[in-house]
């Protein structure tokens, strides 16, 4: 695993999961936040963000966290590992109250500067209709992709795989 995808609902636990496996790993950590917000919630454009995230897939190696399902697609191309979150809904949302509460007014490290943690109703809409939604088109996506996919579908399966794989 050279080229590695960390993607699920948000709240599963994605960027948690990828700061313990890239030095694990010995992988450079992107998160995808990051390339995707500037500070005060402002969005980076898309052509700008694009741009970004060509970088960093033209290297050699790396772990990138996150969805944005609009740049799935040339991550795929290079990734040779896709691990997948696919965590109930009712969980990840129970994370992200809990997330809200513990950086509430701060920014997350996964986060840049000047994007304080906060409750939004429509991103929490967002999560609670990611199997309506996002999660059919990341399906459809995945659908086309000739790596390996590891599809964790709670903690005690990631757990479970962590051991195996000696990620501990």
């Amino acid at each position: 695993m050279r080229r590695v995808l960390v993607i699920g609902p948000c709240g599963s636990g994605k960027s948690t999961l990828a700061r313990e496996l890239a030095p694990l790993m010995g992988l450079p950590l992107t998160h995808m936040d990051q390339l995707g917000w500037q500070a005060g919630w402002v969005e980076t454009e898309k052509a700008e963000l694009n741009a970004r995230l060509a970088e960093v897939v033209a290297q050699d190696a790396w772990l990138i966290e996150g969805n944005y399902g609009s740049t799935l697609a040339p991550r795929l191309e290079r990734a040779d590992t896709v691990i997948y979150l696919d965590f109930p809904i009712r969980l990840c949302l129970a994370r992200l109250i809990r997330r809200i509460i513990i950086h509430r007014g701060r920014s997350r490290p996964d986060m840049p500067e000047g994007c304080p943690e906060r409750f939004d109703a429509a991103f929490f809409w967002y999560v609670m209709n990611w199997n309506t939604g996002p999660r059919v088109r990341t399906e459809a996506k995945l659908a086309g992709y000739s790596g390996k996919v590891i599809r964790l579908r709670n903690p005690a399966a990631l757990a479970e795989w962590r051991v195996r794989n000696g990620l501990v």
